[in-house]
């Protein structure tokens, strides 16, 4: 056995130990136990090498891009897929949609990770605020909530890009003020399922005051469940910005979103239908793998699941 495989072996060894030593060796053998599970499952693993292909074909664009997605050239325009040096074939202006997919993707991630830092976390506050304390601010903020989860999320983020305008910023701000309730209603969820556990008596009989219980033992608790909700949500986010792109609401041209290419190649669907079936593709793939990612995690990260 090489010194590699011997040093291989020590640290899964290591991370394996039944009884650990220290807190770090405790949350990186779960982790790599969590791992092992999630190896075990086949559509997680595909589901995730979707997501960590957006990732790198986001980061690779000016490289992976055969051509530049902006530039327009008439006389190339409406080539079919398969020509040489348009894979995906071009659009009404004459640019390359494999250029514009892969500089697209750049727009979704983005959407993406501004709307999974900033509505979690608006919901996993609220939520735990309101199930910790409980009472009337419990009823205030779940009244509040029950008004959100009341109209459907395209429709209410529809009247709030009305209001604010069409652009990115805006686009991604209405996404946000529409994805924050169901969180809210996860950490609620959790939280009163843990605020009467033992450890959270003991550390308010420490003098522990509510600002600290809620941060540093209530919110760690919700953190498992609001990451799947999460995962599972980004398909729904993709759709969402896609189809305020597709209305004329959301990203604007000549940016390379993918609902906005679908909404301009709409009108040759019958006959160079290549416009719009190929970002409808990347829409399908990419919210695909998020859903089998989310699965995936879900099977992972439930504690009822820790023991198979």
């Amino acid at each position: 056995m090489s010194g590699a495989e011997m040093k291989r072996g020590g640290v899964i060894a290591w991370l394996r130990e039944p009884n650990p030593h220290s807190r770090t060796q405790a949350r990186l053998g779960q982790a790599y136990l969590s791992w092992l599970r999630m190896r075990r499952n086949p559509l997680a693993m595909v589901g995730l090498t979707i997501v960590l292909l957006l990732l790198v074909m986001a980061a690779l664009a000016p490289w992976l891009a055969p051509h530049d997605p902006y530039v327009q050239d008439l006389t190339r325009r409406l080539l079919p897929p398969g020509t040489p040096g348009h894979l995906l074939g071009t659009d009404d202006f004459g640019r390359d949609i494999l250029s514009r997919i892969i500089y697209g993707s750049r727009i979704t991630l983005y959407i993406v990770v501004l709307v999974a830092v900033s509505a979690p976390v608006l919901g996993l506050l609220i939520g735990t605020v309101s199930g910790y304390f409980g009472g009337f601010v419990d009823q205030v903020l779940m009244r509040i909530t029950d008004i959100f989860l009341a109209f459907p999320r395209l429709i209410l983020a529809l009247a709030l890009v009305a209001v604010l305008g069409p652009g990115i910023e805006n686009a991604v701000l209405a996404i946000a003020l529409t994805a924050w309730p169901p969180y809210a209603r996860v950490a609620r969820a959790e939280t009163l399922t843990v605020r009467s556990s033992d450890y959270i008596a003991a550390v308010r009989l420490q003098g522990a005051g509510a600002p600290r219980i809620i941060w540093g033992h209530v919110m760690p608790m919700c953190l498992p469940s609001v990451i799947i909700r999460v995962t599972l949500d980004m398909a729904g986010v993709i759709l969402i910005a896609a189809g305020l792109g597709f209305l004329g609401l959301g990203v604007q041209p000549p940016l390379p979103e993918w609902g906005l290419m679908i909404s301009s190649g709409r009108k040759f669907l019958f006959e160079q239908w290549w416009v719009a079936t190929m970002p409808g593709l990347a829409i399908f793939i990419v919210s695909l793998g998020f859903n089998l990612l989310g699965d995936g995690l879900r099977d992972v990260l439930d504690p009822r699941n820790s023991g198979k």
